[in-house]
């Protein structure tokens, strides 16, 4: 009866939601904070019945319970038991229980975490995430439930995809996914100020913090599954432009904005048009991204589901989402013009500026993933768009913001000095870009514009970003004082350098990664990039659920023994379905990676060397970006309640009159 309690419990939580995305709504038209405050004990009893029914879930998955078909469908009892737990979300229908879950986690936190805020927005904030739950519940409850009998029960399950069976699985999708279902709270928030009609600095400033929150679990999402792509895959590669990567990337861009846009609504009361519309834009692009993995439109690796069906069920949803937003904010917007006034040189207009060009790199990125299916609903045939688009229109985009990047951190608020920013960025330009041209020749010998380009923008935010710290902790006598830089300050520093780090690292391992394909075997010894490769022999390794072919391959420098390299060929007993493991030396400045294709004869194998020079600085600095938004969102003064706006007294004494 286990799964039965599962799938009761979802239900329950669903009852949860309903009452959740109504009761608080009513009381607030009704000015009875009797029912308002219904909120909370609603939204922690939604989440800790989709809490038991995820528990549930696991527990079969624990005991091999091959009587629910999504269990026999994604397990075996051979599976290592912390794989068998991650499979709880490795499938289509329990990786939309866990997006549920996850949503009514975030929602549990809102409630917890939000007593300064006033009782009636937040519990429209509640209200607003409980409706998306309800959506996603249904959908799940009539189209996709994990907790399905099979009859009769197989023996065995059919195992888990060998692709991922990985550590990726445990730690990628669950932080890909906090990250997209945490701008559903940004999106209630905007929709609870429109609601209100209270747009002003104090919703932007709550707001805030949890849209860091998501951005950093979803740069956090988007990096762990770039690393894990790079070295399960097998083909070396970081970035590809697949339409499922592309769905996180566009959240993303969008999200940077919408971080951005939020600090001028809450400093200066402006943008607050931006603020809405990125709000909405980002859960949008969030939901978009489930329709595409969920709705087989579009092939990808990463898909999880082929079902027409549930693909136009995500899609009403996504309809009536954006729609009703969309609606509400035209009813909204002559109430949310901007009071404050700024002139063309300040940080106002560069943000504007870095908000725009975002927003467009994001325009381009979902023309570039949409166009193949508007092309094949068309009836004109079928096309791919791969990365030379991609590279042509989104890296010139980007390398204007990274202009602007620099400029942003320096600038004044409402107007600048005159002759300020020159006297302090001159400097910094000259030296990124002597860096920039000097540092192709030292590399590969010979110009190269990309390299310039790259290593150039980078180097020229790295020294900008410097400079803006340094104007934040001198003090007036021209001394450095530490405690003038905030923890919001501080976060932003870090963050743009990890952008920096990230530029690097990019740019190097596009423009001067090595690969060689080989015929590799017993004795043989290949060479690559001032490395000498020696196969010495091919063992047979029995693992857990799998066979395999793996080569033992020395690493020597100028005779200098570095390393031993063990890349497999996995052979898995149940799917029958061969999987390559890379061997990988792992380095500062470069990676050595080899991987065994085919066998060629009894003892020799195609093998694959790659020499990827400044890989890990990618991933490191996005470690950067997530510590920066993690240090802004745990500013202090988001944990200090702030004195209520002239509205929300207002809405105070009318609910304690009613």
């Amino acid at each position: 009866m286990i799964p039965e309690i599962g799938h009761f419990s979802l239900i329950i939580g669903l009852a949860f939601a309903m009452l959740l995305a109504s009761v608080p709504l009513i009381g607030a038209a009704k000015k009875d904070a009797y029912l308002v405050r219904y909120a909370w004990p609603l939204a922690y009893g939604m989440f800790f019945f989709i809490l038991i029914s995820v528990i549930t879930l696991g527990y079969s998955f624990a005991v091999d319970d091959f009587s629910v078909a999504y269990v026999a469908h994604h397990s075996n009892s051979q599976l290592p038991i912390f794989f068998k737990i991650a499979a709880v979300w490795g499938g289509h229908e329990g990786s939309l229980l866990f997006w549920v879950f996850s949503l009514s986690v975030w929602a549990a936190a809102v409630a917890t975490f939000s007593k300064g805020l006033e009782e009636v927005f937040t519990a429209r904030v509640l209200a607003v995430l409980a409706m998306i739950i309800v959506g996603f519940s249904l959908f799940m409850i009539l189209t996709s439930s994990p907790f399905e009998r099979i009859f009769p029960i197989p023996m065995e399950g059919r195992d888990l995809n060998p692709m991922l069976q990985d550590v990726g699985l445990i730690f990628h999708p669950p932080m890909l996914y906090l990250g997209y279902v945490g701008f559903s709270v940004s999106f209630a928030f905007a929709i609870a100020a429109l609601m209100s009609g209270s747009l002003d600095s104090a919703w932007a400033r709550w707001s805030r913090p949890w849209t860091l929150a998501a951005w950093v679990f979803l740069t956090g999402g988007i990096s762990l599954g770039s690393w894990w792509a790079y070295y399960e895959l097998g083909w070396g590669g970081w970035w590809f432009w697949d339409p499922v990567e592309n769905a996180s990337f566009m959240p993303w861009l969008i999200g940077t904005a919408l971080v951005h846009s939020l600090v001028v609504t809450e400093k200066r009361g402006a943008f607050r048009n931006w603020t809405v519309l990125l709000s909405i834009f980002a859960f949008s692009l969030s939901l978009l991204g489930t329709f595409i993995v969920r709705s087989g439109v579009l092939t990808s690796v990463h898909s999880f589901a082929a079902d027409p069906s549930r693909g136009m069920f995500i899609l009403l949803l996504l309809a009536i989402a954006i729609g009703g937003s969309l609606t509400l904010f035209a009813f909204r917007a002559s109430e949310m013009s901007s009071p404050a006034r700024f002139e063309l040189k300040s940080k106002e207009t560069m943000l504007l500026v870095c908000n725009v060009l975002l927003t467009v790199a994001a325009g381009t990125v979902l023309l570039g993933t949409l166009y193949p299916l508007l092309i094949d609903a068309l009836g004109m045939g079928k096309i791919s768009v791969g990365p030379p688009y991609f590279n042509a229109v989104f890296v010139p985009i980007v390398l204007v913001l990274f202009g602007f990047m620099g400029i942003g951190p320096i600038i004044r608020w409402k107007k600048s000095k005159s002759g300020e920013i020159k006297r302090q960025l001159l400097i910094p330009a000259i030296i990124a870009t002597v860096v920039g041209l000097a540092v192709p020749f030292m590399m590969g010998g010979e110009f190269n514009l990309w390299v310039a380009f790259g290593i150039g923008a980078a180097t020229w935010i790295t020294l900008a970003t410097f400079r803006a710290a340094y104007n934040i902790v001198k003090d007036k006598e021209g001394g450095i004082s530490l405690t003038r830089i905030g923890r919001s300050q501080l976060g932003m520093v870090i963050a743009h350098l990890g952008i920096a780090v990230s530029v690097v690292g990019a740019t190097m391992v596009s423009n001067y990664s090595i690969e060689k394909s080989v015929r590799m075997g017993p004795g043989i010894s290949q060479e690559l990039a001032g490395y000498t490769f020696k196969y010495l022999e091919t063992k047979n390794v029995v693992g857990p659920n799998y066979t395999a072919q793996q080569g033992q391959i020395e690493i020597y420098q100028d005779d200098k023994y570095i390393t031993l390299l063990k890349p497999d060929r996995r052979q898995y007993n149940v799917r029958t379905m061969d999987m390559t493991e890379a061997g990988i030396d792992w380095g500062l400045f470069r990676d050595l990676y080899v991987t065994m294709g085919d066998p060629i004869s009894a003892t020799e194998f195609a093998v694959r060397l790659n020499y990827k020079p400044y890989v890990r600085w990618l991933w490191f600095g996005s470690i950067f970006m997530m510590v920066g938004g993690f240090l802004a969102a745990s500013d202090k003064r988001y944990r200090v309640k702030k004195a209520v706006t002239e509205t929300e007294q207002k809405a105070k004494e009318k609910l304690a009159t009613a």
